[in-house]
């Protein structure tokens, strides 16, 4: 069944963003946030002028994950986007920092978003990611609506649950008419450190099985790597660590590759200026 969406309402541009990246998992669990936040520093290391918008307002954890937690400031009604690894960031977690919940309904959901997107001075920006909560609700629904998203990454691991719900979220960016730029699958292997042998703790190659069998782009086989927990966890992401980053930093150049094929389909690029 397609969400019921007001299709016939104008998907405005953001002034100033060329591309709206949004990073998605059908479930939670699985590295997205991760995912995110080294795609976006990959993007910038390599050159292009980026934003991480942080949609996941239940569970907002890109500020510890870019070592950053300050108050943005709001000059008339623009906030300022926080910067940290030449990112531009905007979170929940710099509005509401500490363990207290936000218990939020639709149209709450839905106004925070349109203030992140609209609100934010964001400039001018060659890729706006968008780290989208789990799942197919509310938030993800009100960002389609409204903003001309121009693709989509699915993150899954390999194991038969994740790749089940991996597909829901591929389906729902299908019915909603949002290009795929790819599935990533995160966690996909382990390199033991004693005897340098590659072991597969969440089965392998599902993910590719996948993008196949869904007609879809594989972007990358990510590492499950002590080092990428410990870099979220103080805030350094991993993609700045030179060897240990290359395959965020590859995931990042796929996904440059990616939405350069889609913007040659005529998709919804948004090199706009006020």
């Amino acid at each position: 069944m397609t969400p019921n969406l007001p299709g016939s309402a104008p998907k405005l541009p953001i002034p100033g963003v060329k591309n709206l990246i949004a990073v998605g998992s059908g479930k939670g669990g699985v590295g997205k946030t991760t995912v995110a936040v080294n795609l976006a520093v990959g993007l910038a290391s390599l050159g292009y002028k980026t934003g991480l918008m942080d949609a996941d307002v239940y569970g907002p954890n890109v500020p510890l994950m870019m070592g950053i937690n300050r108050t943005p400031m709001a000059y008339g009604e623009r906030i300022q986007p926080l910067d940290q690894f030449g990112v531009k960031l905007m979170s929940m977690g710099f509005l509401n920092p500490g363990d207290k919940p936000l218990v939020w309904r639709g149209p709450m959901l839905h106004s925070v978003i349109q203030q992140f997107l609209r609100g934010v001075e964001w400039g001018d920006l060659d890729y706006l990611v968008i780290d989208l909560p789990p799942g197919t609700g509310d938030v993800q629904l009100s960002l389609i609506q409204t903003a001309p998203i121009s693709g989509a990454i699915v993150v899954t691991t390999p194991s038969d649950v994740s790749l089940e719900d991996a597909r829901k979220a591929i389906h729902m960016f299908h019915q909603v008419k949002v290009p795929i730029l790819g599935i990533v699958e995160n966690m996909s292997y382990l390199m033991c450190p004693h005897c340098s042998e590659r072991i597969d703790v969440f089965s392998h190659g599902g993910g590719r099985r996948t993008a196949e069998e869904m007609h879809v782009h594989f972007l990358a086989e990510l590492p499950l790597d002590p080092q990428v927990r410990i870099g979220g966890d103080t805030g350094k992401p991993i993609v700045l660590r030179k060897g240990e980053g290359e395959p965020f930093l590859e995931l990042a150049r796929n996904t440059v590759a990616r939405s350069e094929e889609e913007g040659k389909k005529g998709g919804p690029s948004m090199e706009i200026t006020d």
